[in-house]
């Protein structure tokens, strides 16, 4: 991999799936959190890989050689990825995209037919990739920050500002859903955190970014921080389909709090209209026609439940 950012990387790293089940940041957060401390200062001493596609660029021979014999020094986040940081320099990049799971080895792991890839650690552990669907990835790359250059500001950063965001925001034409879900444009954010940020806000997904007044951007960027952060402590979202576990194998407990995303036809906790299912850009979209008009609002909705 180039040390320099590349515009050309391969179209998965940003194809966004038509699914509920697709982990965004506060799911991949939770996997991280969970991992960090049983796998830092691991050594990998071997690894085995089931699906030959789920490997980038390496072939599965040369993806165990050059893992096999590194310490796991960090398991860090960036967007949707999992960093898993190795001696020498190198990451192993997981995207877990619709159905990936990572997990420890046990009974029902062993018997698993959908586990793509095990990785063997000194301490007698085996930490199991399982992909139903087969659309997860694992990279292993030199340079991580190179990796993914091309991924925007991180939301739950310090250095992500409302003045930046003002920044980001001036001049885009494009409709505020379809560019919250641009990871180029500001990575984690993913079909149900987009909705439910929105909703929280009183914006509406089809508007224009440039037509959203300063007050409704300063409104938008506090509900994209304050819903993500609220959607981690709760480790994250696990739906019916139940496809996204923590790495102890916990479901996330924030579906209770959804507000709008996969409740058309229900009334809006807010204001009691029925929310409305649209698709936006093949992606199915959720809103309160009420709360959220296609106009600016000038007085912002009450977040408490009526």
């Amino acid at each position: 991999m180039s040390a320099s950012c590349s515009t050309d990387i391969d179209t998965w790293m940003y194809d966004v799936y038509n699914s509920p089940t697709m982990p965004e940041l506060p799911e991949v957060e939770t996997v991280a959190s969970g991992l960090r401390p049983i796998l830092v200062g691991r050594m990998i001493l071997g690894a085995e890989v089931y699906w030959a596609r789920s490997v980038v660029d390496l072939g599965p021979e040369e993806f165990v050689r050059r893992l096999t014999g590194r310490e796991i020094l960090g398991v860090e986040r960036r967007g949707k990825w999992i960093v898993i940081r190795l001696s020498g320099g190198a990451a192993l990049l997981v995207h877990l995209r619709m159905s990936g799971q990572l997990i420890w080895e046990s009974c029902s792991a062993a018997n698993d037919p959908h586990v793509r890839a095990r990785f063997m650690l000194d301490s007698g552990d085996v930490l199991c990739f399982s992909d139903t669907r087969k659309f997860g990835r694992l990279w292993l790359v030199d340079d991580a920050a190179a990796a993914l250059c091309d991924l925007g500001p991180e939301p739950l950063s310090d250095d992500f500002t409302l003045y930046q965001f003002v920044k980001m925001l001036a001049g885009r034409k494009g409709r505020i859903k379809s560019l919250l879900l641009d990871q180029r444009f500001i990575a984690g954010l993913g079909n149900i955190y987009a909705d439910e940020s929105l909703w929280r806000a009183g914006v509406h997904p089809l508007r224009p970014a440039t037509s959203l007044s300063r007050e409704e951007v300063g409104r938008l960027y506090h509900s994209i921080r304050g819903l993500l952060a609220d959607a981690v402590a709760s480790g994250g979202t696990t739906l019916r389909d139940a496809r996204y576990v923590a790495a102890d194998g916990r479901a996330g407990e924030f579906a209770q709090e959804l507000a709008a995303y996969g409740r058309a036809g229900e009334p809006c906790p807010r204001c009691g209209e029925s929310i409305v299912r649209i698709r936006v850009g093949q992606r199915s979209t959720h809103f309160c026609p009420h709360c959220q008009p296609t106009c600016s609002l000038v007085s912002p909705p009450s977040t408490t439940p009526s």
